[in-house]
């Protein structure tokens, strides 16, 4: 006999469809964007070094940075001189994950 769904995750099931699907702005991270920019948001890596990637754990950069900035580079990528530094996300990732990602980046901060 089949149970029947409670009332809670079918009201979850109908409200928030994109809730349930979301990744988490972690697994976003280390598959996205710790390549370059580190576990930890240091810039450490071998290509982080090489391109000079902004070291996230550092108060300064973060004050620098609006979320608004982070979030647009997240979607769009950077390019210096006509060569792209960071490819773009947006294709990849809801508006969601990039401000969930603008979130984990602050947390970076020590």
């Amino acid at each position: 006999m089949k149970k029947p769904l409670s009332a809670s995750l079918l009201v979850a099931t109908l409200l928030l469809p994109g809730a349930l699907f979301a990744a988490d702005a972690k697994d976003n991270w280390d598959q996205l964007c710790a390549k370059c920019h580190g576990a930890d948001g240091a810039g450490k890596t071998k290509i982080g070094l090489k391109l000079k990637v902004k070291d996230y754990t550092d108060p300064k950069v973060q004050s620098e940075l609006t979320d608004e900035q982070i979030a647009k580079v997240t979607a769009d990528g950077s390019s210096k001189d006509g060569k792209v530094l960071m490819k773009g996300f947006k294709d990849d990732l809801t508006p969601a994950d990039i401000t969930a990602l603008v979130t984990f980046i602050r947390q970076m901060k020590k």
